[in-house]
């Protein structure tokens, strides 16, 4: 068995430009133009090398960002680029059978699962893959940010030696990487490592935030918010259930609720709704401390509803600042 290490640049269209308002047969985030991959070994020896230019099909204008970043010309793609469905036999051909992918972030493999869909080719082979920076998260500092590849390299003290934004370069600083980790007991434990990294915080929350989670399957809005004011509405110190007041819906599908503990007193809850592929509803759930940032937000929207929904609100909030006895 060998881990295959990949990455992979891909072109996206200028937004308003003809190629972008093109109608294609599955929907692409971006188009392939560069593939590289590092192999290693099982004992986690670095290997061979593999890396080709695909000249693109649908995207065939070059993005000038995507050019500045990866310093891939179009007249590059034109000349030395190959067909897309060349490039995946020659890549599925070096690859072998017994393999596992590792990339750095999550969208690599769902590129190409997307292209390999425009194009009609099989996906299963695809299948076996994990983001190595959930691996490196849990067996250095334990974070759940997603760390950028550089970070990653000075942490463990490797010096770059290929160019950044590079496919084959990444790949190989990538496998440098993997190759000090603990990819059997990584892959094991991967599960554990992508829940915490789910439910940890993302840079994004407001301040005042003590905890993220993130919940799955419910059949729609009236459940989710119902699940979420009920049985899933626990106190972050204590883990008993907080008993809600009534949710305020923000933009984007946000909603907000001053819930309280009987015995550690009021949090500030906010969740957000986002429709999953299989009709179900997936939570993202923020508790904020009652005397946040956000918490004021909510004192705010208070002061828009009705007069009886305020003044309840507002007694709600102000009881959330009073020092504790």
């Amino acid at each position: 068995m060998d881990y295959i290490v990949l990455d992979m640049e891909w072109n996206q269209p200028w937004p308003g430009s003809p190629s972008a308002k093109k109608v294609l047969p599955v929907q692409i985030r971006g188009e392939i133009i560069q593939i590289g991959a590092v192999r290693l070994t099982e004992d986690l020896t670095v290997a061979d090398e593999f890396q080709v230019l695909i000249r693109p099909k649908y995207y065939r204008r070059l993005n000038r960002r995507i050019s500045k970043l990866t310093g891939i010309k179009e007249s590059q793609l034109n000349e030395a680029g190959i067909p897309f469905p060349e490039a995946m036999e020659k890549f599925q051909a070096w690859c072998g059978s017994d393999i596992i992918f590792l990339t750095w972030g999550f969208d690599d493999i769902t590129m190409l699962r997307e292209n390999l869909r425009l194009f009609g080719m099989d996906e299963n082979w695809v299948s076996r893959w994990y983001n190595a920076q959930m691996i490196f998260n849990s067996q250095t500092d334990g974070s759940t940010a997603q760390k950028a590849l550089k970070t990653a390299m000075e942490m463990f003290e490797i010096p770059s030696t290929r160019p950044a934004h590079d496919a084959l370069g990444d790949a190989y600083h990538t496998a440098l990487i993997c190759a000090r980790l603990d990819l059997k007991k990584g892959t094991e434990e991967y599960g554990a490592a992508l829940q915490s990294h789910v439910n940890g915080f993302h840079g994004a929350e407001l301040p005042g935030c003590i905890s993220r989670k993130v919940f799955y399957d419910y059949a729609d809005k009236r459940a989710a918010l119902s699940a979420q004011a009920g049985a899933e509405n626990k106190c972050p110190t204590c883990g008993r259930q907080m008993l809600g007041s009534r949710w305020f819906a923000q933009p984007g599908r946000r909603y907000m609720d001053l819930a309280t503990c009987p015995e550690h007193g009021q949090f500030l809850v906010r969740v957000r709704l986002s429709d999953q592929p299989d009709g179900t509803v997936r939570v993202s759930r923020l508790t904020y401390e009652a005397t946040s940032e956000a918490a004021a937000v909510y004192a705010r929207r208070a002061e828009k509803a009705d007069p009886e929904e305020r003044s309840s609100a507002k007694r709600r909030y102000r009881r959330s600042k009073l020092p504790e006895k």
